[in-house]
């Protein structure tokens, strides 16, 4: 299938399952929104409570067709993230163009508190977007730059600061807060405990 574009937007086929039946269909919230909206298709009478440090697998009832050549990145909520500490944990989640699953989303709550998550609640963001095929070419070198194999921070700080900097003020790692014997379970559907 090639991408159908009507008035600048590409077509996307989308299955509404039964358990979202009743939901919106992903929608974009306002005129320049790169993301339509995903909402959780929980039961009405489970919702999900994510502990601090848990995760789940939080279902759309949505199955996409994407035109070939295209992919549709799950990306976290930035209202979500920032006052909850609510973040997809593969972000961005690759949903390929031959995938014809339920597309889920894996929250994961970072935060200090117990979220809730309801049915209908907005939980992530979906970006369709074209995607380049590459043809990988094995090579006994490769082209020589001023960056080299300088990475994980190497381009983020001019070399004055730098040099300001001690060579272990770098290597301080930040730890995620004790958690206590109350927060080791997630509160799923399923009742499985957190490993």
């Amino acid at each position: 299938m090639t991408a159908k574009r009507s008035s600048g937007r590409t077509k996307v086929r989308i299955i509404r399952l039964k358990h979202a039946v009743g939901l919106p269909l992903p929608t974009y919230q306002s005129k320049g929104a790169a993301g339509l909206d995903l909402v959780a298709a929980l039961d009405t009478q489970h919702p999900l409570t994510l502990a601090p440090g848990a995760r789940a697998l939080v279902p759309t009832g949505l199955v996409l067709e994407l035109p070939s050549g295209y992919e549709a990145q799950v990306r976290p909520r930035s209202g979500l993230a920032l006052n909850y500490g609510i973040a997809v944990l593969n972000s961005p989640g690759t949903i390929d163009s031959d995938y014809r699953g339920e597309v889920g989303v894996v929250l994961a709550n970072l935060g200090h508190a117990p979220y809730e998550i309801r049915r209908g609640e907005r939980i992530a963001q979906l970006v369709v977007h074209p995607v380049a095929r590459a043809e990988l070419i094995e090579a006994a070198a490769v082209s020589v730059t001023p960056r080299g194999n300088g990475g994980f921070g190497s381009t983020g700080k001019s070399g004055a600061a730098r040099a300001k900097r001690s060579p272990k003020a770098g290597q301080k790692k930040k730890a995620m807060p004790p958690r206590s014997a109350k927060t080791k379970t997630a509160s799923r559907p399923d009742g499985a405990r957190k490993r």
